[in-house]
């Protein structure tokens, strides 16, 4: 999920509602050069420097690679402080911390960001269902007392990479995928290893007709047709680095997400018309057959599935007003994250894969800051921008 990951304790907390962008549930990969990837994760993503200070967030599997991380911060000469959790903590913190403390004030956090520099998480968890028997307005009280640390985040800008993006190796998500787990962790390293040269222009092409553009159409053989403008909203691009550049233009643009490999941007509010219907959606480890959503004044006015909706609904129902707002859209550039034919595979970063949202949009360069945020993928959607072809049927014209 495109969130805020400061301490073990607040990935917990907000992994088990869809605010911003779903998290997966990563495990250690077999024949992985872990000391490999964490010096790309902090040289080269991150580019940490000497006599900051870098939070390490992670989970016990991985708990390798977050050694591996540590030693390279510190290398540099910079200050590592790692934290790692569990399952087993996460469920416990529901289960046994009582409700009068979901709103307490996060204390401890606060204090650590205020001389933190940047953060680098790895994903995990092992059961997308471990929660899915907690009121949901548990996790909406928990994310309103956090609002003051991600407020503070990005009043200091702190910059982030988080590895997973939805598409970390794991049991669980490659057999909802259909796929084996080292089949799902050949792509996901293959994506994450991917020519970042290649993966920059690509990004500032697409960047590039975006910005130009005022109105997009989509479409899709499922039934989606919706236009929404972009006219004059900021166009932000995941391409695996963090730039001078980038740290320009604040805490949206200082967050890289690996695999790498998206063009994203916060659409016009008020602007979305139309239909969209959404083949797979999945909420606590259960499938959400064909969801539909009607728009009207960039506003969401309805949402049906066949099957499979009650616990989205429930949360969805409990959260504030600002939660309907169509909001987001993501273009996918990543070549070397593959659909594999014949699965159930969908993710943000594969080339050509289009990623709509409703609701938080401040990853996107929005301002909508509900503790809401639903994304949805849409495989072999095309996207047109003031009628030039982006995607057509799921691939990317370039």
């Amino acid at each position: 999920m495109k969130t805020l990951r400061f301490l073990a304790v607040v990935v917990l907390i907000v992994a088990c509602i869809p605010v911003i962008k779903s998290q997966t549930v990563p495990a250690k990969a077999k024949a992985v050069d872990y000391e490999s990837v964490a010096q790309k994760l902090v040289n080269q993503c991150a580019g940490i420097k000497e006599g900051e200070v870098v939070l390490i967030l992670g989970g016990v599997p991985d708990f390798e690679l977050l050694e591996d991380i540590t030693v390279n911060v510190r290398k540099t000469g910079a200050y590592a402080l790692m934290f790692a959790g569990s399952d087993r903590l996460t469920r416990k913190l529901f289960t046994e911390v009582p409700v009068k403390y979901d709103s307490q004030a996060p204390l401890v956090d606060m204090k650590l960001l205020d001389f933190t520099d940047a953060i680098i998480s790895v994903d995990y968890g092992e059961d997308p269902g471990l929660l899915a028997d907690i009121p949901p307005e548990r996790f909406l009280t928990r994310s309103k007392a956090y609002e003051s640390v991600t407020d503070l985040a990005y009043q200091r800008k702190i910059r982030g990479v988080s590895l997973g993006n939805g598409l970390y190796p794991t049991e669980a998500l490659a057999k909802r995928y259909g796929l084996t787990k080292n089949e799902l962790a050949e792509i996901f390293w293959g994506g994450v290893n991917t020519d970042y040269s290649k993966l920059e222009a690509t990004g500032k092409k697409v960047s590039a007709m975006l910005t130009a553009g005022k109105e997009v159409h989509i479409t899709n053989a499922n039934g989606t047709d919706l236009k929404v403008r972009i006219e004059s909203r900021p166009v932000l691009v995941s391409d695996g680095m963090i730039s001078a550049e980038d740290l320009k233009g604040g805490y949206a643009t200082s967050q890289v997400y690996l695999p790498a490999g998206e063009v994203y941007l916060a659409t016009v509010p008020g602007t979305a018309e139309g239909i969209v219907v959404v083949d797979q959606q999945w909420y606590q480890g259960k499938e959400i057959k064909s969801m539909t959503l009607t728009f009207k004044g960039g506003k969401m006015i309805s949402m049906t599935a066949k099957s499979g909706i009650e616990p989205l609904k429930a949360i969805y129902d409990a959260a504030e007003p600002g939660k309907e707002d169509f909001s987001s859209l993501d273009i996918g550039i990543n070549p070397d994250v593959q659909l594999k034919p014949g699965s159930a595979m969908v993710t943000w970063m594969s080339s050509g894969m289009l990623t709509l949202g409703i609701g938080n949009n401040i990853w996107a360069g929005g301002d909508n800051k509900n503790l809401f945020g639903l994304p949805f993928h849409m495989p072999g959607s095309t996207v047109k921008v003031d009628g030039k072809v982006l995607i057509e049927n799921g691939v990317l014209i370039k």
